[in-house]
């Protein structure tokens, strides 16, 4: 099947094909024709499945085919749990969107408000926001949502996670009624199944691909190391065998800071992106590592969530996550669009747990490593990972006091996760820095498990 047979759009198809695709995912095979219905659509897409151009193109075809309900009003609303997924999700509205007549916009905190208020006073019919911006803006009356046809809500398990149910709430109650609702999940959890049926009428349901697995198109390996040499171990991998684009992940923003001002030190082009780093910084960040200019970028879990690069070589796990769902997470930047891609954990003695706690989530058993040189010492003894503070290469604390715990991170803990698909697909980065206002969110009033994109 061909996008062709999708009934969408000259126009739409002529921005697919200039984006290089021609076959659609199985996501995107099963989500567009859904979406065109014009019913309620509950979808378990991981991450790398296509799953942005699968609610993206059906709903530039009904934005461009149907009357407006009320001219001049938003006419379509995405609300994505991080400021890069946001920026990604509206770079993609853009990109399919070219030769269409129409105007998106990304709204998110961490920025000024006033030029977004200038912004909403022009025609917007597809606003891309994070829920806490997107309420302050509505508490100051600077955005109508009276003329909402179509919401998405994108990665809605993660917005749960990240404690925005309340926000969410708030926002369905600013809502018309009659409106289409598209909700993507990469897990079906109780949280998601309790939301879905207060907020979906009778919907078609998809669910592609078994969730938890890996990509097969990723390698992954486990190096054995002792804690307080995993700094150097890495900067040897790198340097070694060349690595260039190597997204490395911590636990902490204080160790991705101490970690990336090290490898700096040793001729490694380094940048750290996590939630107390300025907008201009994690822009800058992301466009130079998008660009290849940027050797390695080190980052926590949320910041990096909404990086999406179509041939990114490699993942680092400098620490494992405290939740295993996580690894999947991470893992899943990389082996995307049909690309092959290698996975790396660097992991000591007091990660054994995690370790298991990974491995029964995806079911098999990592290949593990030691590197000549790098042999771990028998005699250390296994220290707790306590508020995801742990002795890291370097000597030191790697946690300060930005605890995984205390940015809301479950311990031990492990559930469904979004996973690459090993397809080509359009609907994700296209490898361009992300232009304008690109990323943000902030906490919710919910006691949930993790702070949002900001903190982290």
């Amino acid at each position: 099947m061909s996008f062709s047979e999708l009934g969408l759009s000259d126009a739409i198809l002529r921005a697919v094909r200039e984006q290089g695709y021609d076959i659609p995912t199985p996501i995107q095979r099963q989500a567009i024709p859904a979406v065109l219905a014009g019913g309620d659509l509950l979808a378990g897409a991981q991450t790398g499945t296509g799953k942005t151009a699968g609610f993206t193109l059906p709903i530039l075809q009904r934005l461009t085919t149907q009357p407006a309900r009320k001219p001049g009003k938003i006419r379509t609303l995405i609300l994505a749990p991080t400021r890069e997924l946001a920026a990604q999700v509206e770079e993609s509205v853009r990109t399919y969107s070219k030769h269409l007549d129409i105007n998106s916009m990304v709204m998110f905190g961490g920025v000024g408000m006033q030029p977004q208020v200038d912004r909403l006073k022009k025609r917007i019919d597809i606003l891309v926001a994070c829920p806490g911006r997107l309420l302050d803006h509505a508490r100051q009356g600077t955005v109508d949502l009276s003329g909402v046809e179509i919401l998405v809500l994108d990665e809605a398990d993660r917005m749960l996670d990240m404690g925005f149910i309340h926000d969410i709430r708030r926002v369905l109650k600013l809502l018309p009624a009659g409106r289409q609702n598209l909700l993507f999940s990469a897990t079906f959890s109780n949280e998601i199944k309790t939301l879905a049926d207060g907020l979906l009428n009778k919907p078609a349901l998809i669910e592609v691909a078994r969730r938890n697995a890996t990509a097969e198109t990723v390698s992954q390996k486990v190096y054995r190391v002792d804690r307080e040499r995993k700094r150097e171990l890495l900067a040897e991998l790198i340097i070694r065998h060349n690595w260039y684009q190597v997204l490395v992940f911590t636990r902490t923003k204080h160790l991705a800071n101490r970690l990336a001002e090290q490898l700096s030190k040793q001729d490694i082009t380094a940048m750290a992106i996590h939630g107390n780093k300025s907008q201009s910084a994690r822009t800058r960040a992301l466009s130079e590592f998008k660009a290849g200019q940027l050797q390695v970028l080190v980052a926590t879990d949320i910041a990096a969530r909404g990086i999406d690069i179509s041939e990114l070589p490699h993942v680092v796990n400098f620490e494992l996550p405290n939740v295993a769902e996580d690894y999947v997470h991470r893992i899943g930047r990389t082996g995307r669009a049909g690309s092959v891609g290698e996975a790396i954990s660097l992991v000591c003695v007091d990660e054994n747990r995690l370790l298991s706690g990974i491995e029964k989530l995806i079911g098999r058993k990592l290949e593990e490593e030691i590197l000549p040189g790098f042999e771990p010492d028998p005699r250390i003894k296994p220290e707790p990972i306590q508020n995801g503070r742990q002795r890291q290469g370097g000597g030191g604390r790697s946690g300060g006091g930005n605890s995984a715990n205390r940015g809301g991170q479950r311990s031990g803990q492990s559930a469904g996760a979004p996973r690459g698909d090993g397809q080509r697909r359009p609907g994700g980065g296209s490898g361009r820095p992300a232009s304008g206002n690109t990323t943000g969110a902030r906490p919710g009033n919910s006691q949930r498990r993790r702070r949002t994109a900001a903190t982290n």
